[in-house]
């Protein structure tokens, strides 16, 4: 595109110029002048949008001192022409060379046209889901595999250069751990206390009925050591950590730092997404087992005061009631739902544009996207743990 910067002293009277003035008569002048070409158009466009909103009841439109008019001039001459004749105002065109006219009229006619005539197209509610069902697909799919890309790379170890295998960056390492792990215990310890706390105390509630009150152990050590306890934990991560993975990532890619470190010969997902994942399946174990034993802290507490069970007796029919097959089954789960945490928000936070509503968008499809999965990966333990009598 031209622009003034780029033309000479001699071209500049060939720029179009739009001004608008008042004549002796005191009607409403519009005077164009230049060369209102392909080339050129483009920098008085701003100034004939502004033009279109003028409040008055008459207005001409000079042409006299325009020196060259093609398709593309005469489109924003005529769009002013026809939102101002829209909003009710009264047009003069003054000095149209009679090659023009042809050019001019069809410009406006077809615009008019186009407005008036203008299909509208009625999409039924079943088209609608089934186009929205088949983008969320196509969509999936390709996240798929950027998800699977992240997770070979990450099983392949830290490519911070291209072809060369480098190291965990230990610094990097613990500092991931420390924000991800030291900072998420009291959160867990407190969300996990309060559930084991309510799950006592309402099994007791209903128990109490049978006089099986002290099955109340039971109910929350198999609970809290299979399910609760790593499920809980990774809902808390993923909405607490999950959403800083995309954010930091997004961040970086809205500056153009993961471009910045292509261009040196660094490797982002190395770099960015490697410690992030690796501190996540580190830190996600320890958080779960804090979360065990904070739940069966807090449904200790609610059985000695609501239903007089000692805790030398809650411990005891702990052992009894909960094998070392229990806690693994738990246990198990956490590294793979860190890896499902990590890798869906690092994908998320690389697909992130260059807005803020963007990278909003993006922790929230993160954070939503990270739950939904973790719970179904928990369905499919499940299934598997009963199918193998686990």
């Amino acid at each position: 595109m031209i622009n003034q910067a780029q033309m000479s002293d001699d071209d500049s009277g060939s720029l179009p110029q739009v001004e608008s003035y008042k004549d002796d008569e005191g009607k409403n002048l519009i005077v164009l002048n230049g060369y209102w070409n392909s080339h050129t158009v483009n920098l008085v466009d701003d100034d004939m949008r502004r033009f279109e909103n003028l409040k008055v009841d008459a207005l001409t439109i000079d042409l006299s001192a325009v020196k060259s008019l093609d398709t593309a001039g005469a489109w924003l001459i005529s769009r002013l022409h026809y939102q101002l004749a829209a909003a009710g105002v009264t047009i003069d065109v003054r000095g149209m060379r009679d090659s023009w006219r042809p050019l001019l009229e069809t410009v406006i006619r077809d615009a008019k046209e186009l407005d008036r005539d203008a299909p509208t197209v009625s999409v039924s509610p079943v088209v609608r889901f089934l186009e929205k069902f088949g983008r969320n697909v196509s969509n999936g799919f390709f996240d798929f595999i950027v998800a699977m890309h992240i997770l070979g790379s990450t099983i392949r170890g830290s490519r911070t250069k291209k072809g060369h295998t480098a190291g965990i960056s230990l610094p990097a390492l613990f500092a991931q751990m420390d924000r991800m792990g030291v900072g998420a215990v009291p959160i867990i310890v407190l969300m996990s206390f309060i559930v084991g706390a309510i799950i006592a105390q309402q099994g007791a509630f209903q128990l109490r009925y049978f006089g099986a009150e002290i099955f109340v152990v039971d109910l929350v050590g198999i609970l809290v050591f299979r399910e609760l306890g790593v499920l809980l934990t990774a809902i808390m991560i993923a909405g607490r950590s999950g959403s800083a993975i995309t954010a930091e990532i997004g961040a970086m890619k809205m500056r153009e730092e993961t471009d910045a470190l292509k261009v040196i010969g660094l490797d982002p997902i190395g770099v960015l997404v490697f410690p992030r994942l690796v501190a996540l399946a580190v830190v996600l174990p320890f958080l779960t087992v804090i979360s065990d034993l904070s739940a069966l802290v807090g449904a200790a507490m609610v059985a000695k005061f609501y239903s007089g069970i000692p805790y030398e007796a809650f411990i005891g029919r702990l052992k009894d009631a909960v094998y070392l097959t229990t806690y693994f089954a738990g246990l198990i789960k956490a590294p793979f739902m860190a890896l499902i945490i990590g890798i869906i928000a690092s994908v998320e936070g690389l697909k992130v544009g260059g807005s803020a509503e963007s990278l909003g968008q993006r922790v929230t499809s993160s954070v939503v996207k990270s739950i939904f999965v973790v719970i179904v990966i928990d369905g499919f333990f499940a299934i598997f743990y009963a199918s193998i009598n686990f």
